[in-house]
């Protein structure tokens, strides 16, 4: 199994790259003074937020290359792993790292809601692409969370830090929900692509061998991660992925209903619920109806 590179505190990352710790919990971090690097696989057991200015191409996300563009934010949740290990790619880093650990987060407003952040469950290609106006935003920030890091640690210096990260995790919210819209194109093709992966599988044998659909397997089908893919369908449709998919599960029970040769035993197996109870449960929910009182009144 190939090794992995931990960093279990802020100071571990700081010394990594050759940049000074100022508080234990927080640190940015300018990479381009860090030496060169062989490729490894890292994990880091806090939350971590790359800004990448230039194309580096120094990330790589599993098996697959990432070429980042210019002013782009990469989140990581802590624990999470990212690059390979390859002793022929050495490399000089470049761009910032925002690092901080949960433990600064305890007792503070961001630490109540930290889990409404979905981008830090993102997938790496898809990474939060910043406009010149947005550059400047984050590098303010970023601006603000150093003047209070390079100031000697008070009783404000949680408060004041926590409180412009989560500024900061406020903007990029913002500037996510810009970027599905400005890139509603890309994002219309992958609502045709979800409506055609639920088309296929119910003309397959997969609802009899896998059960109904869910979320998660669409969004592996689809390259994305779960959190994107149900984000990103519920700015383009208005409902969550699951309410998708159960309003495309009824609509073809109603066609099956219709089917007099049919029982609703056959119909729940056939769209691949477990039980039939199941079935008629979440159909009279939906429609208002049981099944048999649906068919009943056409």
């Amino acid at each position: 199994m190939d090794s992995i590179l931990k960093f279990d505190s802020i100071k571990s990352y700081n010394d990594f790259n050759n940049h000074a710790t100022l508080h234990p919990l927080v640190s940015i971090v300018d990479l381009s003074k860090a030496s060169k690097r062989e490729s490894k696989r890292m994990a880091y057991g806090f939350y971590t937020i790359f800004f990448k200015q230039i194309k580096c191409g120094d990330l790589r996300y599993g098996l697959n290359n990432y070429d980042y563009e210019e002013g782009t934010l990469i989140f990581l949740a802590p624990d999470q792993i990212i690059g390979e290990n390859n002793p022929d790619h050495v490399y000089q880093p470049q761009g910032m790292a925002l690092v901080f650990h949960p433990d600064l987060l305890l007792g503070t407003a961001l630490g109540r809601h930290m889990n409404d952040y979905n981008f830090f469950s993102y997938q790496v290609h898809e990474a939060l692409h910043l406009s010149i106006q947005e550059r400047g935003i984050i590098l303010d920030c970023f601006s603000k969370i150093e003047y209070e890091l390079k100031r000697d640690i008070d009783h404000h210096s949680k408060k004041l830090i926590a409180a412009n990260i989560e500024l900061f995790l406020d903007y990029c919210t913002r500037f996510y929900d810009r970027q599905f819209i400005t890139r509603d194109n890309a994002n219309k093709g992958i609502v045709a692509r979800f409506e055609k992966l639920l088309n296929d599988y119910f003309k397959s044998d997969k609802p009899q061998l896998l059960g109904l659909p869910n979320v998660n397997y669409c969004a592996e089908q689809l390259n994305l991660s779960s959190n994107y893919f149900g984000d990103l369908i519920k700015r383009e449709t208005g409902k969550s992925a699951l309410e998708v998919i159960q309003y495309k599960t009824i609509n073809l029970a109603k066609e099956k209903i219709f089917d007099p040769e049919k029982t609703v035993n056959e119909i729940a197996y056939e769209l691949g619920f477990k039980y039939p109870q199941h079935f008629s449960r979440v159909f009279k929910q939906r429609v208002g109806y049981s099944p048999n009182e649906y068919r009943k009144l056409n």
